[in-house]
């Protein structure tokens, strides 16, 4: 814009094409190693420069016109090719630097133009100036709240969102780069400065919206996870009434049997006393019918299920259990239960929920565990609520009780497992597969 010779026109491309890729990349996680990055930047950035120069002196009046237009369409392409994550995501930053890119053009110009009347060196080292300026304001306030934003946002922002704040980021960036307005007069200033404070401010706001839905969702599963471990302490505790319940009857059955055998002992009736501990014995033998179901050789998986299996009878719903385990787990006994556990009590809820519905409908739970090789195998299904509907691929929480899904989500990525949840005409089906070591 201020003019100037092929090797003015060479700094001129070079720190801007350095300024820009400095704020994607501070924005950015790259592709490929360090080393491999930085040498496809160079040869990259070096031959678009040395294109544009060779353009700038063939045709200098094009060129000064398309030039910059097309070596930030080229810029973009390379970025986005280099770049780890989405590409709507990768779009956004761009266009994010793109603001950034102008507004040090813009105040490297108007610097000159204002204080130094049109110099182009003044030009340039303004440039330089905001550059770095830019730089380490964004590497030490917007840094960490950018990838945090880009990482909420991947998650929660639609594509007409997207769509809407890069489109207001080019809209702002073109006004503000509009060639045919280049009058002094405090009114342009004025345009200008209002311009971008009203999008900086928008990009604000929307990295404030979206961080603030990300934390909300943290904290959501932050709480689930805090409900599910309220519900294991309830198992747990159950568990421990019921043996301790068991204790108390046991210690009395044996205070009564001592006293029994005594009083044979002291009468001497031998024969009595032989025929009672034959009755004992098999009195005994019925009792151990009613102990705990031996459901796996190990005893945490063990007493977890056996609580579930009484809790899904009490509540009138038939469980069916296929479990292959060994004393030794494939993976940590803690991840193993958390995936069992919400599992059950998300089927054991979606049965409840169908008996409000239609008391009269049958309802069954069939759990599989099996661990064949390298492979740990869990299969759960259970009556459910034909309505039951899914959002990205999970039950929506109003039909599992709003606990558990996520714990288990997270548990299985923590293996690299795969899993998939569908509703299979009133049967709702949860599959997983995990690496166990």
């Amino acid at each position: 814009m201020l003019g100037g010779s092929v090797y003015i026109a060479f700094i001129r491309y070079t720190i801007s094409l350095i300024g820009v890729n400095v704020f994607y990349a501070l924005m950015s996680e790259a592709r490929y190693e360090r080393k491999k990055t930085v040498i496809y930047s160079a040869c990259f950035y070096g031959v678009m420069v040395v294109l544009a120069c060779i353009w700038y002196v063939a045709d200098w009046e094009n060129c000064v016109k398309a030039v910059a237009f097309l070596m930030y369409i080229g810029f973009a392409a390379f970025v986005v090719f280099m770049s780890k994550g989405p590409f709507y995501l990768s779009m956004y930053k761009l266009a994010f630097t793109y603001y950034l890119l102008a507004v040090f053009l813009i105040g490297g110009i108007e610097f000159a133009l204002i204080f130094c009347n049109g110099d182009v060196w003044a030009d340039i080292a303004a440039r330089v100036v905001l550059i770095l300026l830019i730089a380490l304001f964004i590497k030490k306030y917007l840094r960490d709240s950018i990838k945090a934003f880009g990482a909420y946002m991947e998650k929660e922002l639609d594509w007409f969102s997207i769509t809407l704040m890069i489109f207001s980021l080019i809209c702002g960036i073109g006004f503000i780069l509009n060639p045919g307005r280049m009058e002094q007069s405090p009114y342009r200033f004025y345009q200008m400065g209002v311009t971008f404070f009203l999008i900086g401010t928008l990009q604000l706001l929307m990295f404030r919206l979206y961080l603030h839905i990300g934390k909300e969702q943290e904290y959501q599963k932050e709480n689930q996870l805090m409900l599910m471990n309220h519900r294991l302490l309830e198992r747990q505790l159950e568990v421990l009434e019921e043996a301790a319940e068991s204790g108390k009857r046991n210690r009395c059955n044996v205070k009564h049997h001592n006293a029994v055998i005594a009083g044979f002992a002291r009468k001497g009736q031998l024969e009595g006393l032989l025929e009672y501990l034959k009755e004992y014995e098999e009195c005994e033998g019925e009792t151990d019918v009613d102990e705990e179901e031996c459901i796996c050789e190990n005893a945490a998986v063990n007493h977890i299920l056996s609580s579930y299996v009484r809790k899904a009878k009490k509540e009138q719903i038939k469980a069916i259990l296929d479990i292959e385990l060994g004393r030794e787990l494939p993976i940590p006994g803690i991840d193993l239960i958390t995936i069992i556990s919400n599992a059950f009590e998300n089927a054991i809820y979606g049965c409840m929920e169908v008996k409000k519905q239609d008391k009269g409908r049958e309802c069954l739970i069939h759990l599989t565990i099996k661990k064949k090789k390298n492979k740990l195998a869990i299969y759960c299904s259970n009556t459910c609520r034909l309505e039951t509907e899914l959002r990205k691929g999970e039950p929506k929480p109003e039909f599992t009780g709003g606990v558990g899904v996520s714990s288990i989500i997270k548990t299985a990525e923590k293996f690299d497992g795969e899993y998939d949840f569908k509703n299979d005409a009133g049967v709702l089906v949860f599959r997983l597969i995990i690496n166990a070591p």
